[in-house]
């Protein structure tokens, strides 16, 4: 992928005179909605139909974190931000509200992270589990379930089977770029 190549992205909608920042290797897809204080980090990536709403507080997405198709990411108004850290993997058609992911967390495909709620470095969330306000997954922790509960910790080599995700959506992110001849 080209990294001096210029941005590719879907709509960028202002909220209140705040409009979006988005790096200049970040890839949003064409029918993704970015709306109002959101920052997209390098080489990060916004797949189709995601919607990221930061009109009542702020969200940041890091760098090479990559948010799957049909994602839905908002705020609280007040002191709920969302924080999304560094090669983060969010599966599609999850829902990510007011809480933090850190620096290579896993959430899968369907799951739900609420309010408050923190995955500290390496924790998985399984797919379809709901991660209740509050609840903090530990490094390297996987948890599943409604309400999702703690099933083991992963080893280092079981932990880096999820790393290979951001890295493979960064490359995938360049060759639809390609594609939409931008």
């Amino acid at each position: 992928m080209d990294h001096n190549s210029p941005a590719v992205h879907g709509p960028l909608y202002p909220f209140e005179g705040k409009l979006p920042v988005v790096h200049a290797t970040a890839f949003i897809a064409p029918t993704a909605a970015v709306i109002g204080d959101v920052e997209v980090g390098e080489g990060a990536n916004i797949w189709y139909h995601c919607v990221l709403r930061g009109d009542t507080n702020f969200i940041r997405v890091g760098a090479r974190t990559n948010i799957q198709d049909g994602t839905i990411v908002h705020v609280n108004a007040g002191t709920q931000a969302t924080r999304i850290g560094t090669d983060v993997t969010i599966g599609h058609a999850a829902i990510i509200h007011a809480c933090t992911l850190e620096t290579r967390a896993f959430v899968g495909m369907g799951a739900t992270v609420l309010d408050e709620a923190v995955i500290e470095e390496g924790g998985v969330l399984a797919a379809g589990s709901v991660l209740p306000p509050r609840k903090r997954i530990g490094r390297y922790e996987l948890w599943m379930g409604n309400p999702a509960v703690l099933v083991r910790v992963l080893s280092e080599e079981q932990r880096a089977g999820f790393d290979r995700t951001a890295n493979h959506y960064v490359e995938l992110s360049g060759r639809h770029r390609a594609s939409l001849g931008r």
